[in-house]
């Protein structure tokens, strides 16, 4: 039977919500290679309500410290207004403070994977996802304009660096498919345990809507289906209506059935809850936003002669082998590029341009 923990807070005495969630979730830290990943959609402040909290962050950093592990990472690969803006992100929000040192921008080094071939036949994988052994991932409780909530299984969708993320949205081709590509992306490394920052929430057409909502909530599971049924029946939402959490049943993936499981805390339904169109069409029906998406698809990395130094180090680290020097100059293929824009990240020229 899945858990998933309800807990009150506010961002002055969160420390104690996330130490309840690790005693209910006990994690096998001491000694192991931990990954935190808070959501982290765009460069923005923290009032603004878009990325999970700082508060929430330090809390969670600091718990897994006194645990000793043997290295900890923090990192995510923002959305896409904010494509090579990993660092800056994590600066305006605050949370690069959070992770008291521990940041890393996990966009620069990622590893080729297999995927669905109905969507793309491979995608690129942040590598300190992959290796990790604890796998703590930190959503922001907020809705969607596709997939209507943004929570457990959807914060996943940033283990992909770049713009391959638009890449996979475009090649889903509907919301209906669009929910099944979620869960395709979240089961490549299924996360070890989930802290959602629901002190504040987001209602109206999200992920980045200003009607915030406050909430006074830390949410925690290890189980992501049973979770977001809990954030889906909170917002007023049947879960069985959303599409990726049926995927994610017939996967074996969990259960979205709250009478199958143990709920710490008590559940209410926030009342009059703004939700975005379960359709979906709050983003495949606005145009302005498909065309951002596709502007994004077609960026391929090109090398400035002026900064290039011609080191290597982009094709070295392009996980596809889609760079090779053409004379001076790292030239890409761009039939063989996933716009992971790891060579862009991790040039140490900041020579390359996206155009």
């Amino acid at each position: 039977m899945s858990r998933v923990m309800i807990h009150p807070s506010d961002y002055s005495r969160v420390r104690e919500a996330v130490e309840r969630a690790f005693e209910l979730f006990p994690q096998p830290i001491s000694g192991r290679k931990v990954m935190i990943k808070p959501n982290v959609l765009r460069v923005s402040e923290a009032r603004e309500g878009i990325v999970t909290n700082p508060a929430v962050l330090r809390a969670v950093v600091e718990v897994v410290e006194q645990m000793g592990p043997s290295s900890l990472i923090v990192g995510d690969n923002p959305g896409v207004h904010s494509y090579g803006d990993n660092e800056e992100s994590f600066r305006k929000t605050g949370l690069m403070d959070a992770a008291k040192g521990y940041y890393r921008n996990i966009g620069n080094d990622a590893v080729k994977v297999d995927f669905n071939p109905a969507f793309m036949p491979a995608v690129s994988v942040s590598r300190a996802i992959l290796e990790s052994d604890v796998f703590i991932s930190l959503p922001k409780f907020k809705t969607h304009g596709l997939t209507v909530v943004t929570g457990a299984i959807k914060n996943s969708y940033g283990i992909l660096p770049g713009a391959q993320k638009a890449r996979i949205h475009q090649a889903a081709g509907s919301p209906e498919r669009f929910h099944e590509v979620v869960v395709d992306v979240f089961k490549i490394r299924v996360p070890d345990f989930f802290i959602v920052d629901a002190v504040v929430g987001m209602e109206g057409n999200g992920p980045a809507s200003p009607d915030l909502r406050d909430i006074g909530l830390i949410l925690a599971s290890d189980n992501a289906v049973a979770l977001d049924s809990v954030i889906a029946t909170m917002m007023g939402c049947n879960p069985e209506a959303l599409g990726f959490l049926r995927r994610a049943r017939d996967l074996g993936l969990g259960d979205f059935d709250l009478s199958r499981a143990e709920l710490i805390g008590e559940l209410k339904v926030l009342p009059g809850f703004k939700l975005p169109p379960i359709s979906g069409e709050a983003v495949f029906g606005n145009v302005a936003m498909q065309n951002a998406i596709h502007s994004r698809t077609i960026l391929r990395p090109k090398a400035d002669p002026a900064l290039c130094t011609a080191c290597g180090t982009c094709i070295e680290h392009c996980p596809v082998s889609a760079l090779a020097m053409d004379g001076s100059l790292p030239a890409v293929d761009p039939e063989r590029c996933i716009t992971c824009f790891c060579c862009q990240e991790m040039c140490p020229e900041k020579a390359i341009a996206l155009g």
